[in-house]
């Protein structure tokens, strides 16, 4: 097979009229040939971070709309189904990958729990981690959550990290926000990168360090902006990465949509791939081409190197995508679930109390990080409820594994005027997430994502939209198209309920996340990030 077009030479910073050969899934030859053919020929798109698991597809459905952007291969975290099915969930993705021809690889999560501050399905431990790090598809030690573990001398943590160590495989980090004598630590662990950098200054340390930062786009966190000028002096440093991409934003576009931001900003075409195709390639040597003879032909051809509209892509020397036409299979595959609880009361949500002052989460756009602020709660008969008019809303965690007391919390900046909004995907350990504008309404969500054994959700009185996930709780049984439009139906509902967030169910999902500060909710109760302990919703 043959295909002509300006090929990009990324290593020489060059672009010609060319010819590729590709024979039994490998480039044979690539030959400098004159021709009239104007698209341009460059190594396929990787996302350097993601959790597969957060776009609510299992990896073969996810593998059919990647391709469509010239995405040929992932660094996938399997954190979230491990955390709800352990190791069993973690062999469970890298099977299913298998299926379709694009090159997923799967890291080892290394926080399963993420905390023992919370409730998960499963446990992963360090004699867990060194037979993952033993298997030949586990690629890296997934993103080490558990900062203070590691500034702390943790002994499990330490040995989770000498494994990867041992079988020469990289580590991904997870400090959001750590600076100074801290992050030093952090590093000298061995850890080799960080897809948490939200300001410019912090980044541009950890680079001064020798991290590698992944510049992160994804659903609910956007740190483009923040981090993209320091593309043009630490390009061969950085990468990018989605982190948490939603069905709907998927069907949109992948890492092919940040190329094109960073070129409209000026930046040079060169530098922008490097991070974008071949950076990720040799920091976990992936089984990935890289355009060069005897490589293994994953490639793609784009109309222009502005927009990266992708006409084709090939993996293996394989087309798998022409023209918006996806020809990645449908696999069939088994749906494995953990969830064990039973239908709530209204009582379980109602919370007495007569306190002047609480402590209030504060939900910011676009970010995973928190605010803790204090607030004048809304009592009625004794019990605190959403304040609607201020917008100080009551939200639950429900414990999915076991039936426990529900956890309760307050939450600033969701919106809702009516109605509530409900999710098991809830990072990290997917219990049931909820916030609402009256118990009743908290009662019904909650009770219509247990009669889903796992979803998302929006109910209003007798108005329910919901999109069941009856793989782990977390991913659909359907196609992405038909999930993104079920989804994308929830999302509109939130907003028609009042939620001025771009994206509330994503947003949602991240007020569990105990490792990223300050104030979190988990099944077990209100957390500090900043402190790492439970801490008291009154505060006087």
């Amino acid at each position: 097979m043959q295909i002509q077009g300006q090929i990009v030479d990324i290593p020489n910073k060059r672009i010609f009229s060319g010819e590729i050969t590709v024979e039994n899934g490998k480039i044979s030859s690539i030959i400098e040939k004159e021709h009239n053919i104007r698209d341009y020929i460059l190594p396929g798109f990787i996302d350097s971070h993601i959790h597969i698991e957060s776009s609510m597809l299992v990896p073969s459905e996810f593998a059919k709309i990647a391709v469509l952007h010239g995405t040929v291969a992932t660094i996938s975290d399997p954190h979230e189904i491990a955390n709800v099915l352990g190791k069993e969930g973690v062999y469970y993705m890298i099977e299913n990958g298998k299926k379709v021809p694009l090159k997923f690889h799967f890291g080892a999560p290394s926080c399963v729990p993420a905390t023992f501050f919370e409730t998960a399905g499963a446990v992963i431990d360090s004699e867990e981690i060194k037979k993952l790090m033993a298997h030949p598809d586990i690629y890296y030690l997934a993103e080490m959550m558990n900062y203070p573990g590691v500034l702390f001398d943790d002994e499990e943590v330490l040995k989770k990290i000498a494994w990867a160590k041992h079988f020469n495989k990289p580590v991904d980090g997870h400090a959001p926000g750590l600076r100074g004598e801290p992050i030093k630590k952090y590093i000298s662990a061995g850890i080799s990168t960080d897809h948490e950098c939200f300001t410019y200054d912090e980044a541009a340390e950890k680079l001064s360090l020798g991290m590698k930062v992944i510049i992160r786009e994804g659903s609910a966190a956007k740190n483009f902006e923040a981090l993209i000028d320091l593309l043009p002096e630490n390009y061969e440093n950085m990468m990018f990465c989605s982190d948490d991409k939603h069905p709907d934003d998927l069907i949109l576009g992948h890492i092919n949509q940040l190329c094109s931001r960073a070129i409209a900003k000026g930046f040079d075409v060169f530098k922008v791939l490097q991070v974008a195709c071949v950076n990720p390639v040799k920091h976990y040597k992936m089984d990935v081409g890289l355009l060069q003879e005897n490589d293994t032909a994953d490639f793609i051809v784009v109309e222009n190197l502005t927009d990266f509209k992708v006409k084709q892509t090939y993996i293996n020397g394989e087309l798998v995508a022409e023209n918006g036409k996806s020809f990645v299979q449908h696999v069939d595959f088994e749906k494995p679930n953990n969830f064990n609880t039973s239908s709530k009361v209204l009582n379980d949500f109602k919370i007495k109390s007569s306190a002047k002052t609480i402590r209030v989460i504060e939900a910011l756009e676009g970010q995973l990080i928190t605010n803790e602020i204090h607030c004048t709660p809304k009592i009625v008969d004794g019990n605190l409820v959403s304040d609607v008019e201020n917008d100080v809303l009551k939200m639950a965690v429900v414990n999915r594994y076991s039936n426990a007391e529900p956890a309760i919390a307050f939450i600033k900046n969701f919106g809702l005027k009516k109605g509530a909004i409900a999710s098991s995907v809830a990072h990290d350990c997917h219990n049931i997430v909820v916030v609402g504008t009256s118990d009743e309404e908290i009662l019904n969500a909650v009770n219509l994502i247990i009669e889903n054994t796992g979803g998302i959700c929006a109910v209003n009185g007798n108005e329910k939209k919901s999109l069941a996930l009856p793989v782990a709780g977390i991913m659909s049984d359907q196609n992405g198209w038909e999930t993104g439009r079920l989804y994308q139906e929830i999302d509109a509902m939130a907003k028609e309920l009042g939620s001025s967030l771009k994206a509330p169910f994503m947003t949602l999902s991240f007020m569990a996340l105990l490792v990223i500060p300050d104030l979190k909710l988990s099944d077990k109760g209100l957390f500090s990030g900043k402190q790492f302990a439970f801490t008291d919703l009154e505060v006087e």
